[in-house]
């Protein structure tokens, strides 16, 4: 075996071992002593149990982390019905590999409008508009215009009474590769909510990142990216010089928003959603945060709404305002 594979498959077997010790599962091989059927162990990696109150929990999950919510969730976030699809987790580590494609894109939303069920209020009208691959948007405007409504439609808690939210894929002269956009599936993307602490469910930084992830065995190819697209995500936030048994909750809010982002990049989302996430920062947090989104912009294709719109001046490619009504045109931000 060449050197560096082997080394590599050394690292990937070290880190296993730590996230197997640090969630209490059985050694590899193992099967716990136990009057029920358990599941084999992933290489000592795998979520909470389904017998755990933590994944039975209603609570403010982030349901991007383990790949479905039921159609009950609210608008709130307040009482998410979370269930485990790991069939759906597992395609995204498959797919997640070739999601970084040499074929260019854009995010096209077309005409969409949305009417909450059994009301006759439209909260968005006629929305269109393009987001180009590995460009940085930013929506603004008023509370209560509809912004947050348009990110839970983008990530797929709620779906649109009409229009369209698609990838427009271009062929290499810079022509359409179809005549319309293929839909955009929420599995690939990632939001980070406003707040996301209210979101964490674990007693450490680990578990945290790892929750959620399968538990039944896999292939070693498959445990590998998982290990190196998490490896990825916390040196990409800047992670990587903090102790993993931390208590999330313990964090400074920039580093809990730091904790979220690497959460959402695990997964390599086609779409990576931010709502308010300066909100509540101390000034040097602040600054944190604008720095690290400026790194991901050179890899991901963003799109934040915000009310801070001075710290993302030089970040911003294309800019909206939503006005009241549900109204998106597109708009320069206001010097």
């Amino acid at each position: 075996i060449p050197l560096l594979k082997l080394t590599r498959v050394c690292f990937v077997q070290i880190v296993l071992s730590r996230i197997g010790s640090r969630l209490n599962f059985p050694p590899h091989g193992k099967m716990a002593a136990t009057s029920t059927p358990t599941l084999p162990s992933f290489l000592g990696i795998g979520s909470i149990l389904s017998q755990s109150p933590i994944s039975r929990r209603r609570g403010s999950l982030n349901f991007r982390r383990i790949g479905r919510v039921s159609s009950s969730v609210s608008c709130d976030y307040s009482c998410f019905e979370v269930s485990f699809s790991y069939f759906l987790f597992l395609s995204i580590l498959e797919s997640s590999e070739g999601s970084i494609s040499l074929i260019p894109f854009s995010f096209q939303v077309r005409n969409v409008r949305y009417r909450p069920p059994g009301t006759e209020l439209d909260l968005l009208n006629d929305v269109s508009f393009s987001l180009p691959e590995k460009s940085f948007g930013l929506i603004f405007g008023q509370s209560g215009s509809g912004k947050t409504t348009l990110l839970q439609l983008l990530a797929g808690l709620n779906k649109p009474t009409s229009g369209t939210i698609g990838i427009q894929r271009y062929n290499s002269d810079g022509s359409r590769n179809s005549d319309s956009p293929k839909p955009l599936p929420p599995e690939r993307v990632g939001i980070v909510f406003q707040f996301p602490e209210r979101y964490f469910v674990a007693d450490t930084i680990l578990e945290e990142v790892t929750f959620g992830w399968p538990r039944q065995k896999s292939s070693l190819q498959v445990r590998e990216q998982l290990v190196s697209q998490l490896q990825t995500a916390i040196n990409w936030v800047g992670l990587n010089g903090i102790s993993l048994d931390k208590d999330p909750h313990s964090l400074s809010g920039g580093y809990k928003c730091r904790l979220a982002l690497a959460i959402q990049l695990v997964q390599v989302p086609d779409l990576l959603i931010l709502d308010e996430p300066l909100a509540g920062l101390d000034w040097k947090a602040r600054a944190d945060v604008v720095k690290l989104l400026k790194h991901l912009k050179k890899e991901l294709t963003v799109l934040v709404v915000s009310h801070d719109l001075k710290e993302f001046t030089s970040l911003v490619d294309h800019s909206w305002r939503m006005q009241m009504g549900g109204f998106l045109q597109k708009e320069l931000l206001p010097l």
